[in-house]
């Protein structure tokens, strides 16, 4: 990191910049123990690793033992999720403090998610943060037409925002979207929220308990920048 000067941030969303999987899991649970079934948040948080979440209720049936209509499922879970956010949605901690420096330091940022353009842009809004992310910042593996852990994704946005690979750093919180950034070739941060039961262990991937941490490694990009200006 000393030696790169980071231009831009690529952020996911879920997790990451808004606090969406603990009540993400938190209405799994409310959905399965409406069907009888004893579901607790530690299940969920041993089995929950992100994905499409018709593949996680199949899953979650088959550990419960119970078959389902995944579809009636999938909108009752749907309700209960949009009562949630409605209601609890927040910022992750730090992400605004986090969003305000890299505004005050002229550091470019977007963020990048599975989900389709117009839920990000209202998950979002409910969590305070839509102000931060006009212009053009909003970027969906719909758009790309590839989903993480591919890593065509964080490569859109890179190309999308105006930079190389090298300028960029991307930060996530789930292990297939660690995976995308690996495998784009960027260096990657991880936010290992108290949520995450598996953190992944790989030489390129840094770990965060607190995206306020994030900064700490970016300075050393901004005392490079400020040395080159000097010189000039």
């Amino acid at each position: 990191m000393k030696n790169r000067t980071i231009r831009c941030v690529i952020f996911d969303c879920e997790g990451t910049l808004i606090d969406s999987e603990r009540l993400s899991c938190i209405a799994l649970v409310r959905v399965f123990n409406e069907l009888g079934v004893s579901l607790t948040l530690e299940n969920v948080l041993q089995h929950f690793s992100g994905g499409k979440i018709a593949d996680i209720l199949v899953n979650t049936c088959q550990f419960a033992g119970i078959s389902a209509d995944i579809d009636q499922l999938e909108l009752r879970y749907r309700q209960e999720l949009t009562s949630l956010f409605d209601t609890e949605l927040k910022p992750m901690p730090g992400a605004i403090n986090l969003l305000d420096q890299l505004k005050r330091h002229n550091i470019e940022y977007c963020v990048a998610s599975n989900a389709p353009h117009d839920k990000m842009v209202a998950e979002l809004r409910l969590a305070g943060l839509e102000r931060y992310f006009t212009g053009g910042r909003i970027y969906s593996a719909f758009e790309a037409n590839s989903w993480k852990p591919e890593p065509d994704l964080v490569r859109y946005c890179a190309m999308s925002m105006g930079f190389s690979l090298a300028d960029c750093v991307y930060v996530d919180d789930t292990p297939k979207g660690v995976e995308a950034g690996i495998r784009a070739g960027v260096v990657t941060f991880q936010l290992c929220s108290p949520l995450l039961v598996h953190p992944v262990s790989h030489a390129d991937v840094i770990a965060l308990d607190h995206l306020d941490q994030l900064m700490a490694f970016l300075n050393y990009s901004l005392d490079s920048r400020q040395a080159q200006a000097l010189k000039r």
